[in-house]
């Protein structure tokens, strides 16, 4: 059986100008970054303003186990299989994260004959992206150090920076360190922490930008420390917008890549949607909506995550109504979710499944709560069941879901013919779309609703800390913002040991922090790390590349 790279090393792609030409793009709206990637410009999203947009398809997931359950995968299949009935259909990606490539989960461009190429590219640097980010993050950093070294005319308080550098690479060694040692030559010593790249605050911001004059905007916005008298400092203060905008001014723009059967997909921006809102750029899904009939993008993690965010705060920001949702479920997670360890859920286990399957039952019940159509895909794995699968598709009817097996990862877009069709029905349907929840309530009431319509929590304490930052927050304006709740992946609750659909717990609110560049307020509960750590034995450790500079290894 081969491996997901060496499938991707084995296929045939289409020079990137020939997908390009297939969407009505014209020469000088591409960027060409080799044969296979390339940049969409400014000038392709003037000419496409006017045009009416397709219709919008959001994935999302079941709460996953930690080796991930396949929603790229059904993502990348879907849109092959929208092709394969006839239909013009584009996918809208987060670009993968450098963390889980070398961390636990390895390559993260969808897998088997559903996956996003060049593999190996989009997987390792890409066309740069995530570095610029990383620059004009640390650019930031290194500015307000300079100015706290050369005087400190804002007489900023070195203990209330509020700005982290960062790095996209799990390094639990970077969270906690100090700088500035060695002598008064070496700056002012203070502690410093870093946090991975795709949890910074820039990284929101370049997703949420409307354009390069918007970028720069939210820029001068975000709130870097305070002064020794409690003034908010932020990075206009500091004249650093301009340059930060600069090293972004070629990252903002969009990335054309395809999926082995030649599916054209803009992969753009990767925040995490545990650490952070988990939705690629708002100016990807903009541009494939004029582009195609069909723009199916997808949000991080469970629906619990990323779908929240997705809804929650990208479309209020950009105005995006989608006009269906296809929640992915495999027989393996619900296993997981019903109590069977992570390296035994390919044994058939029905009472394990019956148990956890009231984790789909939730997923589907929330995502209906925002008035859009639910489709359920069943990513099928070859130790699945015909009792767990049949099993599955019994519940989905029982809870009004629409459903179909979904067999990309072995059969590419064939695969997913059924779940195209299911798709393409439920965004026929009459669509209702609403968030939760008003922005203007107050942060404690936007936190509750998603607390309790979202996670099922009966509740949500606040530490002190929470509540002296809620205070400051609200001193600055920032309390009419939407709320992005940082929280555990594997667990509707806030303790990933709560498996299943946990009831009769409540929700710990540690901290909060204002992103007031991105536009919203990030929310910590339990002991989420903005900064994960490898594990102990890395993915990396079975990359490789052999003289002639074929890569392997890579998932």
């Amino acid at each position: 059986m081969l491996t997901d790279i060496e499938i991707a090393q084995q296929a045939k792609l289409v020079p990137i100008a020939q997908i390009a030409s297939r969407l009505g793009i014209q020469e000088e709206e591409l960027e060409p970054y080799g044969r296979y990637k390339a940049k969409l410009n400014d000038a392709l999203f003037q000419r496409l303003r006017d045009k009416q947009d397709g219709k919008l398809i959001l994935v999302t997931a079941i709460n996953p186990t930690p080796a991930g359950e396949g929603k790229t995968t059904t993502t990348a299949g879907l849109g092959e299989a929208m092709a394969k009935i006839g239909k013009n259909a584009i996918l809208a990606l987060r670009e993968p994260s450098l963390g889980p490539v070398f961390g636990i989960k390895g390559g993260a461009a969808g897998g088997g004959y559903a996956q996003v190429v060049p593999m190996e590219d989009i997987n390792l640097h890409f066309t740069g992206d995530f570095h610029a980010i990383t620059s004009a993050n640390n650019l930031l950093c290194a500015m307000l150090d300079n100015h706290i070294q050369q005087g400190n005319a804002l007489q900023i308080d070195p203990r209330r920076v509020l700005i982290k550098r960062c790095l996209d690479m799990n390094d639990r060694a970077l969270r906690n360190v100090v700088i500035g040692l060695g002598g008064k030559i070496n700056g002012v010593p203070r502690e410093e922490g870093f946090c991975i790249t795709v949890a910074s605050e820039i990284m929101a911001i370049f997703c949420l930008a409307a354009d390069l004059a918007d970028l720069k905007k939210r820029l001068g916005k975000i709130l870097v420390a305070y002064t020794y008298t409690g003034e908010p400092v932020y990075a206009s203060d500091l004249k650093a917008q301009g340059a930060m905008a600069a090293l972004l001014k070629d990252a903002i723009n969009p990335n054309l890549v395809q999926t082995l059967e030649g599916t054209p997909v803009i992969m753009h921006g990767g925040p995490f949607a545990n650490i952070a809102h988990g939705c690629n750029s708002v100016r990807a899904t903009r541009l494939a909506l004029k582009l195609a009939d069909y723009c199916i993008t997808e949000a991080g993690f469970g629906s619990d995550l990323g779908a929240e965010k997705f809804l929650d705060i990208k479309c209020r920001f950009a105005g995006l109504k989608p006009n269906a949702i296809v929640v992915v479920a495999t027989a393996r997670a619900l296993k997981y979710n019903g109590g069977v360890p992570k390296d035994r859920t390919a044994e058939e286990n029905l009472d394990a499944l019956k148990k956890g399957i009231v984790n789909l039952g939730a997923h589907i019940s929330n995502m209906k709560k925002y008035g859009v159509p639910v489709v359920v895909a069943i990513n099928r794995f070859l130790t699945d069941s015909d009792a767990e699968l049949g099993f599955i598709e019994e519940y989905c009817r029982q809870n009004g879901a629409d459903f179909a097996l979904s067999e990309v990862f072995a059969k590419g877009g064939e695969g997913g013919i059924d779940l195209a069709k299911k798709v393409c029905a439920a965004a026929e349907k009459p669509s209702d779309f609403h968030p939760i929840y008003s922005e203007l309530a107050p942060v404690k009431e936007k936190i509750g609703a998603i607390a309790r319509e979202i996670y099922g929590a009966d509740g949500v304490d606040y530490t002190s800390q929470a509540e002296k930052s809620i205070r400051e927050i609200e001193a600055l304006g920032g309390d009419k913002l939407p709320v992005c709740i940082a929280k555990t992946q594997y667990s509707l609750s806030d303790n990933a040991a709560l498996l299943g659909r946990p009831t009769g717990f409540r929700i710990t609110i540690r901290d909060l922090r204002l992103s007031n560049g991105a536009g919203f307020v990030v929310a910590y509960a339990g002991d989420i790390m903005t900064m994960p750590g490898l594990p102990k034995v890395p993915s990396a450790e079975r990359i490789d590349v052999s003289d002639s500079g074929k890569i392997t290894g890579l998932f």
